[in-house]
């Protein structure tokens, strides 16, 4: 908050203040002491007078933004969640330790390296996007990357994170050519329950993004509103990238 200090002199008017006073801010009259007699017709000096100081305090203080703090609350949830789903991939692993050693031979190790190496990427695109509509800008205002705005960086985003599902249905129909399916085994049931979940969720962050692009073209004027929108979907799909990282180790790397 910043104070305004004020001159003592009136030019049409006894004593205005007495010499007690300190600061007033934006809805706040501070006093050491009491005010004496006031005119009206001081009120233009006064406020001609006035200059502008540092906080007191040292700077503003902001508010969290709501929508934020709640998509951090329910990303929590969803840690939990997937945490459940990843010790649910360990128990069944310990007890089936021969049946993992057989059927994680048939993962393609180097095709889900490159969807990942996509999904990875695509966080980099949607964080541009952010960056873009901080700035306020939807659209671009060139050809080149860097006078893209939100709603490019977005849509490249969301070619980037269809192409990761597409890959991901693409290597369930090789894992049931192989005779690994959902019902087969326990290793199936772990296999599609922990990246199939993850499938969904990513699916969930290509409607959000949709949707954060509409919202975009349907605003008269993009301001705050839109803005915090694109930033909780960031977060979101932040989120489901940092979860697939997790999975692809523990399934495609220790196994």
């Amino acid at each position: 908050m910043n104070y305004l200090v004020f001159s003592m002199a009136c030019s049409n008017a006894g004593p205005f203040f007495s010499p007690n006073v300190l600061a007033i801010s934006a809805d706040t009259i501070f006093w050491k002491g009491a005010m004496s007699t006031f005119s009206m017709t001081c009120m233009p000096d006064f406020f001609r007078s006035a200059t502008t100081l540092p906080a007191v305090h040292g700077g503003t203080i902001n508010r969290p933004n709501a929508t934020s703090v709640g998509t951090i609350v329910w990303l929590g949830s969803e840690v939990m969640f997937f945490a459940g789903l990843f010790a649910m991939y360990f128990s069944l692993r310990a007890g089936a330790p021969d049946l993992w050693a057989n059927d994680t031979q048939i993962l393609n190790v180097p095709f889900a390296l490159v969807n990942t190496l996509i999904l990875v990427a695509s966080s980099f695109t949607a964080q541009f996007g952010v960056f873009a509509a901080e700035r306020l800008q939807p659209r671009r205002t060139g050809w080149s990357p860097a006078k893209w705005g939100m709603v490019e960086w977005f849509f490249l985003t969301y070619v980037m994170g269809a192409i990761f599902v597409a890959g991901q249905v693409w290597e369930y129909a090789m894992l049931v050519s192989e005779g690994v399916s959902l019902s087969s085994n326990s290793y199936g049931s772990a296999f599609y329950i922990t990246t199939g979940f993850h499938a969904l969720h990513v699916t969930g962050g290509l409607i959000a993004f949709l949707l954060v692009i509409g919202r975009a073209y349907a605003a008269k004027n993009f301001g705050h509103k839109e803005a915090t929108s694109a930033i909780v979907v960031s977060y979101y799909w932040h989120f489901v990238d940092v979860v697939w990282i997790g999975l692809f180790v523990v399934v495609y790397i220790l196994k």
